[in-house]
C-alpha cells in the first residue's frame, strides 16, 4: 500500500507553506523587471505569474533592486504590480513509470493521462560524470541497419552526430534506431518540432513497438527558448535518470541546431552580446556541457549513447553548432540531399561520415572490410564524372574499374536493414557486396 502512495505522499511532501511574492515592476523588450525577490532568487529560478499562476518564466538576471524574468508565454495580460511568485531552482523528479509517455520540459504530461513524479528531484543542469572514473567505451551494438552495423559502427556509451539539412529523412532514421538498436531505455527529445509531427512521430516512426520503452520530451516550435531549451536538457535529466539505476539508456536529440537557436535568443535577452555569426560565446560551453554528460558512466552506473541531429543549411559544416558539435562527439554522420533525391535512404555520404569507434570496434578481418569499401567508394567518387561523361576508358585504373564494377551494389548495401542476425550477418553480406 505505502508503494502504492509513494508517488502521492511525495507530491504532498514537495507543496512549500510559503513562497516569496514580488511585484512586477517594468514589461520590455520581451523581459519582465521584478523588484522585492532579488535577495531570495538566483540564477536560473523558476518564477510563477499572477494569482492563478497561469504564466511561469525564469531568472535571468539580477540587479540589486530588481530581476530579470524572461517568460514561457507571450505577455499579453500582465500588469504593473502584478505578483510573482518565486518557485525556487529547475529540477524534475524523473519516474521509471514515465517509460511509454509522453511529457513536455516542465514534466507534465502532453498525452491526457495522469503522470506522478518520482522520489527525487534532479538539476537541469548537471555535472558529467567524473571523468577519471568513467570507463571505456563498450561493446558494439546491432542497430538494425546494414550500413551502421559494419562501416559505421556505435559501440555502447558512443555519441554520434547526424548532420543534414531539413526534409532528407533523419527523423526516420532516429526511429529505426529508437526500434531497432539494442538498449534498455530509449530517452528523445523533440526541440522545437512542428505540432503536427508529435503524434505521428509517436504513432508512425516510433510506432508501439518504439513507444513500449520510450520516454518523449516535446517543446513544439510554437513555445518560448526558455521551455526549448529545457527540452534537451530535461531530456538528458531523464537519461541520466535511468543510466544511474544501471540501465543503458539510448538518448535522442532533435535536434541542437534549435538547442542552440533557443540558446541564443535567452542569452542576447540577457544582455550577452553576440560574437560568431549572431551566436553568443556562451553557446560552445552550452552544447559541450550537453553533449559530455551523455557516453560511459562511472563505477556502477550505466551508460548513455547519444545521437544529437544538427540542421546543416546549405551543406554548410563549418557554422558554429555544426562545428562545435563535430568536435566534441564520438563519430558524425553526413546525410546529403543529393542522394536523398535520387531515393536513396538513408542518404549517408559515407566519404564524409567518420565513427571514432574505428577500429577497436572491429576485428582486423572486418576492419580490412571497412577499408576496402571506402577504397571502392572513394575511387567511383573521382571518376563518377568522367564515367558518365564517357571519358573514362576500361582500364586505364584497375581500381576505378574494379569500383564501377561494384559501385551498385555497394551503394544499395548503404540503404539496406540489418539481416536477422545483426551485426555478423551485414558483414557478410557486405563481403559477398565486395565480391561481386
Amino acid at each position: 500500500m505505502a508503494t502504492i502512495f509513494a508517488p502521492l505522499n511525495h507530491h504532498i511532501t514537495q507543496i512549500g507553506l510559503s513562497v516569496p511574492i514580488g511585484r512586477i515592476q517594468r514589461v520590455s523588450g520581451g523581459t519582465i523587471s521584478v523588484r522585492g525577490l532579488q535577495h531570495a532568487a538566483a540564477l536560473g529560478d523558476r518564477i510563477s505569474i499572477g494569482r492563478e499562476a497561469s504564466a511561469g518564466g525564469e531568472v535571468i538576471g539580477i540587479s540589486a533592486d530588481s530581476l530579470t524574468v524572461l517568460p514561457d508565454e507571450n505577455m499579453d495580460g500582465l500588469c504593473i504590480e502584478g505578483e510573482v511568485a518565486l518557485l525556487g531552482p529547475a529540477r524534475i523528479a524523473p519516474d521509471d513509470s514515465w517509460i511509454g509517455r509522453v511529457i513536455d520540459p516542465l514534466g507534465r504530461p502532453l498525452d491526457g493521462r495522469p503522470l506522478f513524479s518520482g522520489g527525487t528531484f534532479r538539476s537541469l543542469i548537471a555535472p558529467p560524470p567524473p571523468p577519471a572514473q568513467r570507463r571505456r567505451l563498450g561493446e558494439r551494438l546491432s542497430t538494425g541497419k546494414a550500413a551502421f552495423d559494419t562501416l559505421l559502427p556505435i559501440v555502447r556509451g558512443q555519441r554520434i552526430g547526424l548532420f543534414s539539412g531539413s526534409g532528407v529523412g533523419k527523423s526516420s532514421l532516429l526511429g529505426s534506431f529508437a526500434r531497432a538498436l539494442c538498449a534498455d531505455v530509449v530517452v528523445v527529445a523533440l526541440v522545437g518540432e512542428r505540432g503536427r509531427e508529435l503524434r505521428e512521430f509517436t504513432e508512425a516512426v516510433l510506432g508501439p513497438r518504439g513507444m513500449q520503452r520510450s520516454v518523449v520530451v516535446a517543446a513544439t516550435s510554437d513555445k518560448s527558448p526558455l521551455l526549448r531549451r529545457r527540452c534537451a536538457l530535461t531530456a538528458m535529466a531523464v537519461a541520466e535518470h535511468f543510466r544511474d539505476k544501471g540501465l543503458h539508456v539510448l538518448l535522442l536529440v532533435d535536434s541542437i541546431t534549435r538547442f542552440a537557436e533557443a540558446h541564443r535568443e535567452i542569452a542576447l535577452a540577457a544582455g550577452e552580446a553576440p560574437s560568431l555569426r549572431g551566436y553568443p560565446p556562451s553557446l560552445q560551453h552550452a552544447i559541450m556541457a550537453l553533449a559530455e554528460r551523455a557516453g560511459p558512466g562511472a563505477l556502477a552506473q550505466g551508460d548513455i549513447t547519444a545521437v544529437f541531429t544538427v540542421l546543416v543549411a546549405g551543406s554548410d559544416m563549418e557554422e558554429p553548432v555544426a562545428d562545435v558539435l563535430r568536435g566534441v562527439l564520438d563519430g558524425h554522420v553526413i546525410l546529403d540531399r543529393q542522394i536523398a533525391e535520387r531515393g536513396r535512404f538513408p542518404a549517408i555520404d559515407l566519404l564524409r561520415s567518420v565513427s571514432r569507434s574505428l577500429p577497436a570496434a572491429a576485428s582486423d578481418v572486418e576492419n580490412a572490410l571497412i577499408a576496402r569499401t571506402r577504397s571502392l567508394l572513394a575511387a567511383w567518387d573521382r571518376a563518377e564524372m568522367m564515367v558518365q561523361a564517357g571519358l573514362y576508358q576500361r582500364g586505364s585504373d584497375p581500381l576505378v574499374d574494379q569500383a564501377i564494377r561494384l559501385w551498385p551494389a555497394l551503394d544499395a548495401f548503404l540503404a539496406e536493414d540489418a539481416p536477422d542476425n545483426g551485426v555478423e550477418g551485414s558483414f557478410a553480406r557486405l563481403a559477398d557486396c565486395l565480391q561481386g
